[in-house]
């Protein structure tokens, strides 16, 4: 059964995610608050931003950086 969410990214009902996709709080607050779709884009954003930046998801700075701009991207 899909869950239908309000995502406060796209503004509107849409179908949530399926599970958690990232962990503690920040992945619960996208778990509660972005859909599929939503998530979907980020995604391709955060591709663009490997590439660009020359990141490495294996880097803890690197990984800081995502995230920072994961939350910037969905949530503001």
């Amino acid at each position: 059964m899909n869950r239908t969410i309000f995502c406060t990214f796209l503004q509107l009902e849409a179908e949530g995610l399926d599970v958690p996709v990232y962990p503690g709080k920040i992945g619960k607050r996208i778990y509660d608050n972005i859909s599929k779709k939503a998530w979907k884009q980020w995604i391709n954003k955060q591709i663009i931003l490997i590439n660009e930046q020359k990141l490495s998801t294996l880097l803890d700075k690197d990984k800081k950086i995502l995230e920072q701009e994961m939350v910037k991207f969905l949530f503001k």
